[in-house]
C-alpha cells in the first residue's frame, strides 16, 4: 500500500554561492604616447630700419645652418587665427593652408616654436635653417634635431627692428644632450648678430604684449591693426602707423 512504503529523504537545499569581492581596478591595456616640445628664444637686440639690415640677416644664420635659410613671413591678415593647434579645428586648417608652401624643415620649426609660445607669427619674420641633427626620408627633422634662427618685428615707438635668436626641437622623445646643444646654438646666434655690428644695443621689451581690444591704429601698408594706443610704427611691416 502506498502510505507504508519509505519516504525518500528529501535532497538538501543548496547554499547560495559566497559573495564575490568587488573590484576597483581591473586589468587594462594603457596607451600612451610622450610628446615634448621645447622652444628657447634669447633677449632681444635692437637694430636700425634700414633695408639692407633686413636682407643681410640669412647671412647672420649661414655659417650655423646645415641647410639653406629659408625667411618666414608673418600670417597674412585673412589668416591672422591660424595656428598649429590640433584641437582646434579651423585654426589648424587656416595654418596649413598659410604654411602649405613652407619647406618641411621650416614647418617643423613654425609648429614647435608656435606650440611653445616663442614665436608670434601674427607679427614675427621667422629666418631658420637646420642647426643640429638629422633628418627623415621625407624631410622633417627627427625629434633630436635642433631647428632655429632669427625671429624679427619692428618697434612700435621707434621703428628699429627687433631680432632675437630662437631654437626648437621636440616630438616622440627628448635626448639628454638636446638642451645643451639647444643652448649653446641661443648663444651662437645672438653673438653672431652682435659680431654683425648693426646692433644697436638690448631691447628692453623683446616680446610684444598680448594683443587685447582694437586700438583703432591702423597700418597702411599691411593693413594691421596694433593693440597699443601709442604704436607710432607697424610692428608687422615697420611702416607708420594711421592716427585720428
Amino acid at each position: 500500500m502506498s502510505f507504508l512504503k519509505r519516504k525518500k529523504a528529501s535532497a538538501p537545499a543548496t547554499p547560495p554561492p559566497p559573495p564575490v569581492p568587488f573590484q576597483e581596478e581591473v586589468v587594462a591595456q594603457e596607451y600612451l604616447v610622450r610628446i615634448a616640445l621645447v622652444g628657447r628664444s634669447s633677449d632681444g637686440l635692437r637694430l636700425p630700419s634700414d633695408p639692407g639690415v633686413v636682407m643681410a640677416l640669412p647671412g647672420i644664420i649661414e655659417p650655423l645652418s646645415q641647410t639653406a635659410v629659408e625667411s618666414i613671413p608673418p600670417l597674412p591678415l585673412d589668416l591672422a587665427d591660424a595656428a598649429p593647434a590640433i584641437e582646434r579645428f579651423n585654426e589648424v586648417q587656416q595654418w596649413i593652408m598659410a604654411r602649405r608652401d613652407v619647406s618641411p624643415i621650416g614647418r617643423h620649426g613654425l609648429y614647435v616654436l608656435e606650440l611653445t609660445d616663442a614665436l608670434d607669427m601674427t607679427v614675427d619674420t621667422f629666418i631658420c635653417g637646420l642647426l643640429h641633427g638629422d633628418t627623415d626620408t621625407s624631410g622633417y627633422p627627427d625629434y633630436s634635431a635642433i631647428v632655429g634662427g632669427l625671429a624679427t618685428h619692428w618697434d612700435e615707438l621707434s621703428g628699429e627692428l627687433i631680432v632675437r635668436a630662437v631654437v626648437g626641437w621636440g616630438g616622440k622623445g627628448l635626448r639628454g644632450d638636446t638642451g645643451r646643444i639647444g643652448t649653446r646654438l641661443v648663444s651662437a646666434l645672438y653673438q653672431q648678430v652682435l659680431a654683425s655690428g648693426f646692433s644697436l644695443g638690448q631691447a628692453e621689451q623683446a616680446r610684444l604684449p598680448s594683443i587685447g581690444l582694437r586700438s583703432g591704429l591702423t597700418c597702411a601698408h599691411c593693413g594691421f591693426e596694433a593693440g597699443n594706443a601709442s604704436a607710432f610704427y607697424c610692428p608687422k611691416c615697420g611702416m607708420r602707423m594711421l592716427r585720428g
